[in-house]
């Protein structure tokens, strides 16, 4: 008997159940053993991937060589040894990630440690010391530069955004192919840098930042609270937006300093959408850093991220001086953008002529986007910025040089990483069909995408807009896009302060309902 196909409806009914805990944080399921709440370790119900061995690896690159004694979760990290350019020595590390447990390239979270135990800040591969970093996947990015790029460029716009590398990883003699190593997002002087705060901080101005905050899926090791607002996008499973306080973390957060943040982050959503929002004294002015929520906006609607707004959304909340001045909300920074700039079949996020902000049908949109498009400074503000940064950062030239740059880099690697993963790439025929399908505008793509391959689950396929058969076809449609999409913002955002008016969808709560399963 062909088991295939059955094998194929059990993977794909469980990435779905791992991309919808994803988006909502847990379905209410009873605590896990050992106190753990929501659902089991999505990292153990896949089967480890076998790797090529490897003896030695010469690369271009540098090379990341792990080892381990125990077996990887997603839940906590175990001790193993790593091994790289300026450094040899212990780390924890775990697995991340949700749907992308699925992949059989996987992602790692890991800290550097001393031998205590202890984290131990440390420089590696050039970037300033700490002790947090992130091992990312570029598995559904066949140009493995979407988020190295989307980085750069919110560096490049002046603001801090992690700092990365492109490697080669080898764990326990398998080679695993290349990887973006980077900084993860913490507090720190070369990082996201506020105010440490103390427990003591609960207080006056101390109690007043810094603050990490984010807009995710979270878990029960996260600080969250509700927005008062309703989420926008047509659609969507659920209205209700979820914040969550990074830093400082649950296990180190005082009820004062729960109860300032989320106190600061009402007032400022409900100024946002008051009558008054556009009031300098009693709008949303007196609470955010405007230029920064106007580069927010402008790096994330270039993008078209299919998470753009709703996910992997950062923020900080910095101390208010003592002059009283400051202390004011900012975006960023920018992370996980591997599903942007044309990548992705849902949300919207192939179509170059849509709009972020107005959401789509997965997690709900932060409304407080579409409330400021509404004020014409603002949009002032944002075509400003835009046509200066047009003629440096976000010029096509500037951005073709860095894929360039980027592609020229990988050029001896990327012959042994689509060796490992040759599912990365199709025959011409299937590259071909796929590039003329009609775009989709919401949903997975396994549900009448590229999701159901020949022989079964194909977890590259899942989510994407389109299939390859080579780099430098990648390269292409990469370069052709980031040229349509500047093609729709130079003429809309041209025109913010003119005859351009935003789309405003009504807010309403809505609870979660699931799609119905597709038939098979």
């Amino acid at each position: 008997m062909d088991h295939r196909p059955l094998r194929t409806l059990l993977l794909t009914l469980l990435i779905v159940t791992t991309e919808a805990y994803a988006q909502f944080g847990g379905f209410g399921f009873p605590p896990m053993p050992e106190g753990g709440m929501g659902m089991p370790d999505m990292g153990s119900m896949f089967p480890a991937v076998k790797h090529t061995k490897v003896e030695e690896l010469k690369s271009d690159l540098p090379v990341i060589t792990i080892t381990t004694d125990t077996a990887l979760n997603a839940r906590e990290k175990v001790t193993a040894h790593m091994k790289t350019d300026g450094y040899d020595g212990p780390i924890g590390i775990k697995l991340r990630g949700n749907s992308s447990l699925a992949f059989n390239q996987k992602k790692y979270t890991l800290e550097t440690l001393g031998d205590d135990g202890k984290e131990l800040d440390v420089s590696l591969l050039g970037m300033p010391a700490h002790s947090k970093w992130v091992l990312l996947a570029p598995y559904n990015d066949v140009s493995m530069m979407r988020d190295p790029l989307a980085f750069e460029l919110w560096r490049e716009m002046g603001h801090w955004g992690p700092r990365t590398r492109m490697v080669e990883l080898v764990m326990d003699g398998e080679y695993h192919g290349i990887y973006i190593f980077c900084e993860a997002i913490k507090r720190g002087a070369e990082r996201v840098n506020i105010s440490k705060m103390k427990k003591s901080d609960t207080t006056g101005r101390d109690v007043t930042g810094g603050y990490l905050l984010r807009i995710d899926t979270s878990d029960e090791n996260d600080a969250t609270f509700p927005s008062k607002v309703p989420g926008i996008g047509e659609g969507s499973m659920t209205s209700e937006v979820v914040w969550s306080c990074i830093y400082p973390k649950k296990k180190n957060l005082q009820p004062e300093q729960m109860a300032y943040i989320q106190s600061f982050v009402d007032s400022m959503e409900t100024a946002i959408q008051s009558a008054d929002f556009m009031d300098s004294e009693k709008g949303y002015a007196h609470f955010i850093d405007v230029p920064s929520f106007v580069d927010y906006f402008i790096h994330t609607e270039l993008s078209m991220n299919a998470d753009g707004f709703k996910r992997s959304a950062y923020f900080y909340k910095e101390k208010l001086k003592a002059d009283g001045t400051g202390g004011k909300m900012v975006a960023g920074p920018v992370w996980d953008y591997n599903l942007a700039y044309g990548n992705c079949n849902f949300a919207n996020a192939n179509n170059v002529e849509a709009w972020c902000y107005e959401g789509a049908s997965n997690n709900p949109t932060p409304a407080m986007w579409q409330r400021l498009l509404q004020d014409p400074a603002f949009r002032k503000a944002v075509k400003t910025r835009y046509q200066e940064l047009r003629k440096s950062v976000l010029s096509i030239k500037h951005i073709n040089d860095y894929i360039d740059r980027q592609a020229k880099l990988l050029a001896q690697a990327r012959e042994r990483h689509f060796k490992e993963y040759p599912e990365l790439l199709v025959s011409p025929e299937k590259a071909k069909a796929s590039q003329e399908a009609p775009a989709t505008q919401g949903g997975f793509g396994m549900f009448g995408g590229f999701g159901m391959g020949e022989g079964g689950f194909d977890p590259v396929g899942m989510f994407a807009a389109y299939r390859v058969s080579s780099y430098e076809e990648e390269i292409r449609i990469l370069k052709k896009w980031f040229a349509d999409r500047l093609d729709f913002l130079d003429k809309n955002i041209g025109r913010f302060d003119k005859d351009w008016e935003p789309r405003v969808q009504e807010l309403v709560e809505r609870k979660m309902q699931f799609p119905a399963f597709p038939q098979f």
